[in-house]
Protein backbone atom coordinates (compact mmCIF):
# COMPACT_ATOMS: atom_id res chain seq x y z
CA UNK A 1 0.00 0.00 0.00
CA UNK A 2 2.87 2.38 0.81
CA UNK A 3 4.44 1.77 -2.61
CA UNK A 4 1.10 2.39 -4.30
CA UNK A 5 0.61 5.69 -2.43
CA UNK A 6 4.12 6.92 -3.25
CA UNK A 7 3.69 5.99 -6.92
CA UNK A 8 0.32 7.76 -6.98
CA UNK A 9 1.86 10.88 -5.44
CA UNK A 10 4.59 10.89 -8.09
CA UNK A 11 1.98 10.58 -10.86
CA UNK A 12 0.01 13.51 -9.41
CA UNK A 13 3.21 15.58 -9.39
CA UNK A 14 3.77 14.76 -13.08
CA UNK A 15 0.18 15.75 -13.88
CA UNK A 16 0.65 19.00 -11.97
CA UNK A 17 3.56 19.84 -14.28
CA UNK A 18 1.19 19.73 -17.25
CA UNK A 19 -1.33 21.93 -15.46
CA UNK A 20 1.30 24.48 -14.43
CA UNK A 21 2.76 24.51 -17.95
CA UNK A 22 -0.68 25.01 -19.50
CA UNK A 23 -1.53 27.81 -17.07
CA UNK A 24 1.69 29.63 -17.89
CA UNK A 25 1.78 29.18 -21.67
CA UNK A 26 -1.94 29.47 -22.40
CA UNK A 27 -2.06 32.75 -20.50
CA UNK A 28 1.11 33.94 -22.31
CA UNK A 29 2.70 34.54 -18.92
CA UNK A 30 6.06 33.14 -20.05
CA UNK A 31 7.76 31.74 -23.13
CA UNK A 32 8.47 27.98 -23.32
CA UNK A 33 12.27 28.29 -23.23
CA UNK A 34 12.24 30.45 -20.09
CA UNK A 35 9.74 28.11 -18.43
CA UNK A 36 12.06 25.13 -19.00
CA UNK A 37 15.16 27.04 -17.84
CA UNK A 38 13.55 28.35 -14.64
CA UNK A 39 12.06 24.92 -13.99
CA UNK A 40 15.48 23.27 -14.17
CA UNK A 41 17.40 25.89 -12.17
CA UNK A 42 14.82 26.13 -9.36
CA UNK A 43 14.65 22.34 -9.16
CA UNK A 44 18.45 22.11 -9.03
CA UNK A 45 18.65 24.68 -6.22
CA UNK A 46 16.11 22.99 -3.93
CA UNK A 47 17.59 19.55 -4.54
CA UNK A 48 21.15 20.73 -3.85
CA UNK A 49 20.00 22.34 -0.59
CA UNK A 50 18.47 19.04 0.50
CA UNK A 51 21.67 17.18 -0.40
CA UNK A 52 23.78 19.68 1.56
CA UNK A 53 21.59 19.28 4.65
CA UNK A 54 21.81 15.51 4.36
CA UNK A 55 25.61 15.40 4.31
CA UNK A 56 25.66 11.63 3.88
CA UNK A 57 24.46 12.03 0.28
CA UNK A 58 27.34 11.53 -2.15
CA UNK A 59 27.26 10.68 -5.83
CA UNK A 60 29.60 10.75 -8.80
CA UNK A 61 28.87 13.64 -11.14
CA UNK A 62 30.63 12.68 -14.35
CA UNK A 63 29.88 9.16 -15.55
CA UNK A 64 28.59 7.72 -18.82
CA UNK A 65 25.30 6.90 -17.15
CA UNK A 66 25.03 10.45 -15.79
CA UNK A 67 25.63 11.94 -19.23
CA UNK A 68 22.79 9.86 -20.65
CA UNK A 69 20.44 10.85 -17.81
CA UNK A 70 21.24 14.56 -18.22
CA UNK A 71 20.74 14.38 -21.97
CA UNK A 72 17.43 12.56 -21.52
CA UNK A 73 16.27 15.10 -18.92
CA UNK A 74 17.08 18.01 -21.24
CA UNK A 75 15.28 16.32 -24.14
CA UNK A 76 12.18 15.91 -22.02
CA UNK A 77 12.18 19.37 -20.45
CA UNK A 78 12.78 21.35 -23.64
CA UNK A 79 10.71 19.12 -25.90
CA UNK A 80 7.78 19.25 -23.48
CA UNK A 81 7.77 23.05 -23.20
CA UNK A 82 8.21 23.82 -26.91
CA UNK A 83 5.78 21.15 -28.12
CA UNK A 84 2.83 22.69 -26.30
CA UNK A 85 3.24 25.91 -28.25
CA UNK A 86 1.71 24.23 -31.32
CA UNK A 87 -0.05 21.12 -29.96
CA UNK A 88 -3.43 20.76 -28.32
CA UNK A 89 -3.20 19.37 -24.80
CA UNK A 90 -4.86 16.03 -25.66
CA UNK A 91 -2.74 15.40 -28.74
CA UNK A 92 0.46 16.26 -26.87
CA UNK A 93 -0.40 13.99 -23.94
CA UNK A 94 -1.21 11.12 -26.29
CA UNK A 95 2.15 11.44 -28.06
CA UNK A 96 4.08 11.90 -24.82
CA UNK A 97 2.73 9.02 -22.77
CA UNK A 98 2.29 6.73 -25.75
CA UNK A 99 5.98 7.31 -26.50
CA UNK A 100 6.96 6.75 -22.87
CA UNK A 101 4.97 3.50 -22.88
CA UNK A 102 6.80 2.26 -25.98
CA UNK A 103 10.22 3.36 -24.69
CA UNK A 104 9.91 1.72 -21.28
CA UNK A 105 8.44 -1.51 -22.59
CA UNK A 106 11.24 -1.63 -25.15
CA UNK A 107 13.70 -1.17 -22.28
CA UNK A 108 12.09 -4.06 -20.41
CA UNK A 109 12.38 -6.30 -23.47
CA UNK A 110 16.01 -5.30 -24.14
CA UNK A 111 16.89 -5.97 -20.51
CA UNK A 112 15.19 -9.37 -20.86
CA UNK A 113 12.87 -8.51 -17.99
CA UNK A 114 10.01 -10.96 -17.51
CA UNK A 115 6.76 -9.39 -18.73
CA UNK A 116 3.71 -11.51 -18.00
CA UNK A 117 0.76 -11.87 -20.35
CA UNK A 118 -1.43 -10.06 -17.82
CA UNK A 119 0.91 -7.05 -17.90
CA UNK A 120 0.74 -6.91 -21.68
CA UNK A 121 -3.06 -7.13 -21.63
CA UNK A 122 -3.23 -4.40 -18.97
CA UNK A 123 -0.85 -2.18 -20.92
CA UNK A 124 -2.81 -2.58 -24.16
CA UNK A 125 -6.11 -1.91 -22.37
CA UNK A 126 -4.78 1.22 -20.66
CA UNK A 127 -3.17 2.49 -23.87
CA UNK A 128 -6.38 1.84 -25.81
CA UNK A 129 -8.47 3.77 -23.28
CA UNK A 130 -6.04 6.67 -23.33
CA UNK A 131 -5.86 6.73 -27.12
CA UNK A 132 -9.66 6.70 -27.39
CA UNK A 133 -9.99 9.56 -24.92
CA UNK A 134 -7.28 11.76 -26.42
CA UNK A 135 -7.75 10.93 -30.11
CA UNK A 136 -8.11 14.19 -32.09
CA UNK A 137 -11.29 15.02 -33.98
CA UNK A 138 -11.27 14.68 -37.80
CA UNK A 139 -11.04 18.44 -38.34
CA UNK A 140 -8.14 18.91 -35.91
CA UNK A 141 -4.80 19.92 -37.40
CA UNK A 142 -1.71 18.35 -35.87
CA UNK A 143 1.58 20.22 -36.07
CA UNK A 144 4.29 17.88 -37.32
CA UNK A 145 6.91 20.05 -35.60
CA UNK A 146 5.07 19.92 -32.30
CA UNK A 147 4.50 16.17 -32.64
CA UNK A 148 8.19 15.63 -33.33
CA UNK A 149 9.20 17.70 -30.29
CA UNK A 150 6.80 15.81 -28.03
CA UNK A 151 8.12 12.54 -29.44
CA UNK A 152 11.63 13.64 -28.40
CA UNK A 153 10.27 14.52 -24.95
CA UNK A 154 8.67 11.07 -24.66
CA UNK A 155 11.90 9.32 -25.61
CA UNK A 156 13.81 11.47 -23.12
CA UNK A 157 11.44 10.80 -20.23
CA UNK A 158 11.30 7.09 -20.97
CA UNK A 159 15.10 6.80 -20.97
CA UNK A 160 15.39 9.00 -17.86
CA UNK A 161 12.95 6.74 -16.00
CA UNK A 162 14.79 3.59 -17.09
CA UNK A 163 18.13 5.02 -15.98
CA UNK A 164 16.65 6.02 -12.64
CA UNK A 165 15.73 2.46 -11.72
CA UNK A 166 19.31 1.75 -10.66
CA UNK A 167 19.72 4.86 -8.49
CA UNK A 168 21.15 4.09 -5.04
CA UNK A 169 20.37 7.56 -3.67
CA UNK A 170 17.33 9.09 -5.38
CA UNK A 171 17.70 12.66 -4.09
CA UNK A 172 21.42 12.96 -4.78
CA UNK A 173 21.07 11.45 -8.25
CA UNK A 174 18.21 13.80 -9.17
CA UNK A 175 20.10 16.81 -7.78
CA UNK A 176 23.16 15.94 -9.87
CA UNK A 177 21.06 15.50 -13.01
CA UNK A 178 19.29 18.84 -12.56
CA UNK A 179 22.51 20.66 -11.68
CA UNK A 180 24.31 19.49 -14.80
CA UNK A 181 21.30 19.93 -17.10
CA UNK A 182 20.40 23.47 -15.98
CA UNK A 183 23.36 25.34 -17.56
CA UNK A 184 22.86 23.57 -20.89
CA UNK A 185 19.20 24.60 -20.93
CA UNK A 186 20.29 28.25 -21.25
CA UNK A 187 21.09 27.54 -24.89
CA UNK A 188 17.34 27.31 -25.50
CA UNK A 189 17.01 31.04 -24.79
CA UNK A 190 18.68 31.70 -28.14
CA UNK A 191 15.65 30.15 -29.87
CA UNK A 192 13.36 33.09 -29.05
CA UNK A 193 13.26 36.32 -27.07
CA UNK A 194 12.53 35.74 -23.36
CA UNK A 195 9.11 36.89 -22.16
CA UNK A 196 8.65 36.38 -18.42
CA UNK A 197 5.99 37.88 -16.17
CA UNK A 198 6.00 37.56 -12.38
CA UNK A 199 3.11 35.08 -12.51
CA UNK A 200 4.90 33.00 -15.13
CA UNK A 201 8.07 33.00 -13.06
CA UNK A 202 6.17 31.76 -10.00
CA UNK A 203 4.47 28.97 -11.97
CA UNK A 204 7.80 27.85 -13.42
CA UNK A 205 9.38 27.84 -9.94
CA UNK A 206 6.50 25.78 -8.54
CA UNK A 207 6.99 23.32 -11.38
CA UNK A 208 10.74 23.20 -10.80
CA UNK A 209 10.83 23.04 -7.01
CA UNK A 210 7.75 21.02 -6.07
CA UNK A 211 6.42 18.94 -8.96
CA UNK A 212 9.72 18.42 -10.79
CA UNK A 213 12.61 18.52 -8.30
CA UNK A 214 10.87 16.88 -5.35
CA UNK A 215 8.53 14.90 -7.60
CA UNK A 216 11.36 13.37 -9.62
CA UNK A 217 13.35 12.58 -6.49
CA UNK A 218 10.31 10.67 -5.23
CA UNK A 219 9.97 8.90 -8.60
CA UNK A 220 13.65 7.90 -8.52
CA UNK A 221 13.10 6.49 -5.02
CA UNK A 222 10.10 4.44 -6.16
CA UNK A 223 11.50 3.21 -9.50
CA UNK A 224 13.90 0.56 -8.14
CA UNK A 225 10.91 -1.19 -6.56
CA UNK A 226 8.88 -1.26 -9.80
CA UNK A 227 9.27 -3.36 -12.92
CA UNK A 228 9.89 -1.29 -16.06
CA UNK A 229 6.62 -2.46 -17.57
CA UNK A 230 4.65 -1.58 -14.42
CA UNK A 231 6.27 1.87 -14.27
CA UNK A 232 5.38 2.45 -17.92
CA UNK A 233 1.73 1.54 -17.45
CA UNK A 234 1.43 3.58 -14.23
CA UNK A 235 2.44 6.70 -16.11
CA UNK A 236 -0.54 6.29 -18.42
CA UNK A 237 -2.66 7.60 -15.52
CA UNK A 238 -0.96 11.00 -15.67
CA UNK A 239 -3.10 12.46 -18.51
CA UNK A 240 -6.21 11.47 -16.55
CA UNK A 241 -4.97 13.34 -13.48
CA UNK A 242 -3.90 16.24 -15.68
CA UNK A 243 -7.39 16.46 -17.12
CA UNK A 244 -8.85 16.53 -13.62
CA UNK A 245 -6.47 19.41 -12.89
CA UNK A 246 -7.71 21.15 -16.02
CA UNK A 247 -11.29 20.79 -14.79
CA UNK A 248 -10.38 22.24 -11.41
CA UNK A 249 -8.03 25.06 -12.44
CA UNK A 250 -8.79 25.77 -16.10
CA UNK A 251 -12.59 25.30 -16.06
CA UNK A 252 -12.46 22.43 -18.55
CA UNK A 253 -15.54 20.23 -18.93
CA UNK A 254 -15.83 16.86 -17.19
CA UNK A 255 -17.50 14.63 -19.77
CA UNK A 256 -18.90 11.11 -19.81
CA UNK A 257 -16.19 10.28 -22.35
CA UNK A 258 -13.56 11.21 -19.80
CA UNK A 259 -15.16 9.15 -17.03
CA UNK A 260 -15.38 6.05 -19.26
CA UNK A 261 -11.80 6.44 -20.49
CA UNK A 262 -10.55 6.91 -16.92
CA UNK A 263 -12.18 3.64 -15.88
CA UNK A 264 -10.58 1.82 -18.84
CA UNK A 265 -7.11 3.29 -18.19
CA UNK A 266 -7.15 2.66 -14.44
CA UNK A 267 -8.56 -0.83 -15.04
CA UNK A 268 -5.66 -1.58 -17.37
CA UNK A 269 -3.19 -0.31 -14.79
CA UNK A 270 -4.86 -2.52 -12.19
CA UNK A 271 -4.40 -5.58 -14.39
CA UNK A 272 -0.75 -4.76 -15.03
CA UNK A 273 0.18 -4.60 -11.34
CA UNK A 274 -1.62 -7.79 -10.32
CA UNK A 275 0.84 -10.64 -9.89
CA UNK A 276 -0.24 -13.76 -11.73
CA UNK A 277 -0.91 -16.76 -9.53
CA UNK A 278 1.75 -19.42 -9.62
CA UNK A 279 0.70 -22.79 -10.96
CA UNK A 280 1.05 -25.54 -8.36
Amino acid sequence: MKLFCLTLLAMIAFAANSVLNRLALAGELIDPASFAVIRLFSGAIILCLIVLVRSDNRTSLFTCKRNLSVGALLAYMLGFSFAYVSLDTGVGALILFGGVQITMFAGAVIAQESVSRLKWIGALLAASGLAWFLWPTPDAEISLTGAGLMGIAALGWGIYSLMGRGAENATAETAANFTLAAPFSLLALFALAPNVTFEGFVLACLSGIVTSGLGYALWYAVLPRLASSTAAVAQLSVPIFATLGGVAFLSEDLTLRFVMAALIVLGGIGLSVVKPRSVR
